[in-house]
């Protein structure tokens, strides 16, 4: 019942709908995993990486990198396997890039209904550590980032503390071959 609910949740069809024979015992090992975490922990999770990968798609496009990044964020904050963080990032991504645009702030505000004010701050400083996967920042990125904090009632100060031990990536703050930079150095 648990599965079937993350997985109506997420919008996916049933894991037998796309997989082959020969993943289909490791992955009903996986499945077997996720009927026996608790429906709010089940939920939290997926809550969790659909954000990750909303930001990870706030560019358009998904890089290996993101990926990567996703699951070992998800498998950490998580406490999940290796197999299994691969398994709920895989099905964020899928419904995210299906679904994005018209369940973002409906994924965030029920994050936020479940979530502690820490446990936010906490999501933030992922988005930010997911980012620059690629050494960068992007503007749409942060932007996304923004928007997800201000869902998620985190105050301008503490996005701004948050957002400060990152700055390195910061797209923004690297391009200073703009046209417009060198005309404030003049």
């Amino acid at each position: 019942m648990k599965m079937g609910l993350l997985r109506d949740w997420l919008g996916m069809k049933p894991a037998k709908a796309f997989i082959s024979e020969d993943e289909k015992e490791s992955l009903q090992t996986i499945i077997q995993k996720l009927n026996q975490i608790p429906i709010e922990q089940a939920r939290y999770i997926a809550s969790f990486a659909y954000i990750l990968g909303r930001v990870a798609h706030a560019d358009l496009e998904i890089s290996a990198e993101e990926t990567k990044s996703m699951e070992e964020i998800v498998r950490e904050h998580g406490a999940l396997s290796k197999d299994f963080s691969i398994l709920v990032v895989q099905m964020a991504q899928s419904h995210n890039l299906l679904f994005g645009e018209t369940e973002n702030y409906l994924v965030t505000r029920k994050f936020k209904k479940i979530s502690t004010l820490e446990q936010r701050k906490n999501l933030v400083r992922c988005l930010f550590s997911l980012s620059p996967s690629d050494h960068s920042i992007s503007v749409m990125e942060e932007n996304e980032i923004r928007q997800v904090s201000k869902e998620l009632g985190i105050n301008h100060t503490q996005y701004i503390s948050i957002r400060s031990k990152f700055r390195n990536y910061l797209a923004v703050l690297k391009n200073t071959n703009s046209p417009n930079s060198s005309e404030k150095n003049i």
